[in-house]
């Protein structure tokens, strides 16, 4: 059996490591699914218990993303590295959205796909937070502004992978894999977009 194939379900149970429920529960000795949206990631967190905490969610949520594909591009060389980079981004997203430990109910994401392609295409990943900059503050939706970086992840990859030339398709497939993987995730605040019910962000 190839070693190599060890990188996935690696990457999968790094992944699935729910931070923000664990935070959460070390700081505050609650549940944070219990509260708010009931999401284990990044906003929820610093909805329920504070800016500090959520902060620290999103930074180790980004972290068990890049640190798996990091490890995949050191571990494996040549034309290979690509597809078990990419591989690993996504069993590590998938891992965090289906954690084994919380019964394949996990977060939506976002903080992971963005660490896990920053060994990728970290100019992608700066576009795809630019972006997401920009429409938070123009309309004050951050649930819009991650599913418009989503969208627009793959093409910011398949644009700034390399100058001038196209990503390997693993690359092309698996980033279009992903992002189609956050949008279903964010299907309930599209509804509510398109109902006008999503809340807004609040600038104080």
């Amino acid at each position: 059996m190839n070693a190599h194939w060890l990188i996935i379900p690696g990457a999968y149970l790094l992944g699935s490591i729910p931070f923000g429920l664990l935070i959460v529960s070390a700081f505050r000795g609650a549940d944070i699914r219990e509260s708010g949206s009931g999401n284990i990631g990044a906003a929820n967190v610093a909805r329920g218990a504070g800016l500090g905490a959520g902060a620290l969610t999103l930074v180790l949520d980004a972290a068990k993303g890049w640190l798996p594909v990091w490890l995949a591009g050191r571990w494996t060389t040549g034309g290979a590295s690509a597809r078990w980079m990419i591989a690993a981004a996504a069993a590590a997203v998938i891992g965090h959205m289906f954690p084994v430990w919380l019964r394949f109910r996990g977060g939506k994401g976002v903080a992971t796909t963005l660490g896990a392609f920053l060994p990728i295409c970290r100019e992608a990943v700066a576009a795809a937070v630019i972006l997401w900059l920009l429409i938070v503050a123009f309309w004050r939706y951050a649930s819009l502004g991650s599913i418009v970086a989503a969208a627009m992840l793959p093409v910011f990859v398949y644009l700034l992978y390399a100058p001038r030339h196209a990503p390997p398709a693993s690359i092309s497939w698996g980033t279009i894999l992903i992002s189609l993987l956050v949008l279903a995730k964010h299907r309930s605040n599209i509804e509510r977009l398109i109902a006008d019910k999503e809340n807004r962000l609040k600038f104080k």
